[in-house]
């Protein structure tokens, strides 16, 4: 399971930091989803593996500009490059009425359908081949959700000594049975792919929040969640001055929390304008890192913008890209 940051910064861009967008995907870049479209996510696809082409979702987590107004011209661009296949896009009711006006109102139309599904209906979950996803409501200045990304359909291994003690040879049922599908043998006896299969790992969880200014409220969804990749917008001194309003959390609140659930990687994102990336900036962004390590013992990464992270079957989180394309 992949994930690449196409936008790390909070409100505003800057020179290195686009603002919100992540790109995920489960073995592969087709198909792929994205969580949030800021401003300027489709210039960024453009600098990574991933096509309008083969999207299969989008989630947005609140109606913000820096999480939505990417939209209209990534849906757009896609039309014009001849996308055909419908187009899940998961938001509260705001995001459809936002896109539906700047369609109508831009003399544009797509090729396209969009299926708009209500991240707010009690009890949402979508699905497909690859991902479960529920939701989970989050505390910011509007309706604002977190996804829940949950591994389906892991692969099967094959009870090979079983199959043999029963009397059943090496064949084409074999490979039937490990697909999860059930086989009717010639002499009528019917075998289920559960009696003779079994799932030799845990499903893999992410969980992508959005903005919000009390982590407690993913305590439930984090049991069993390997990766948390969660807003620090500030560190506790400029929160502390900037006062509860943004509704957005610090370093140390996330990082406490994450520490709290026993979470083993935490990825921080959504960083405030005004942390400095290069050598001898002030406030530095590496002030955000020192703060969350001293309430936090398991892996932290600090997101930039094109790094790709790759969850493995065995549950380790590595950086695979760590610096900007040219």
């Amino acid at each position: 399971m992949d994930f690449t940051f196409l936008g790390t910064s909070a409100g505003t861009p800057t020179r290195s930091r686009n603002v919100s967008g992540l790109a995920l995907c489960h073995s592969g870049p087709k198909p792929w989803y994205l969580v949030d479209c800021g401003e300027g996510t489709q210039h960024q696809l453009l600098r990574t593996r991933y096509s309008v082409m083969q999207l299969r979702a989008i989630f947005i987590t609140h109606i913000h500009g820096d999480h939505t107004f990417g939209l209209p011209g990534l849906l757009t661009s896609a039309s014009m490059l001849g996308r055909s296949e419908p187009l899940d896009i998961i938001a509260p009711v705001q995001v459809q009425r936002f896109i539906e006006a700047a369609i109508d109102n831009s003399d544009s139309s797509l090729s396209y359908p969009l299926n708009f599904i209500d991240s707010e209906t009690p009890g949402f979950c979508w699905q497909d081949d690859h991902f479960q996803v529920s939701s989970v409501a989050l505390s910011h200045r509007v309706d604002c959700h977190a996804y829940v990304f949950t591994e389906r359909n892991l692969e099967l291994q094959l009870l090979r000594d079983k199959l043999r003690q029963n009397g059943i040879e090496p064949g084409p049922g074999w490979g039937e049975l490990q697909k999860g599908n059930d086989v009717t043998l010639e002499d009528g006896r019917l075998l289920r792919s559960e009696d003779y299969t079994r799932i030799q790992r845990v499903p893999r969880r992410v969980i992508v929040a959005g903005d919000n200014d009390n982590p407690e409220l993913l305590t439930d969804s984090s049991d069993g969640t390997h990766v948390l990749i969660h807003e620090a917008t500030y560190t506790r001194d400029v929160a502390d001055r900037v006062g509860p309003w943004p509704q957005h959390s610090s370093a140390e609140q996330v990082a406490r929390f994450a520490q709290q659930v026993r979470l083993p990687y935490l990825v921080m994102t959504h960083f405030s304008s005004r942390y400095q990336s290069g050598p001898g900036g002030a406030p530095h962004i590496n002030q955000l890192a020192a703060e969350a390590m001293q309430h936090y013992r398991g892996q932290l990464f600090l997101a930039r913008d094109f790094d790709t992270y790759r969850l493995e079957k065995d549950l380790s989180l590595s950086c695979l890209t760590s610096s900007t394309p040219t």
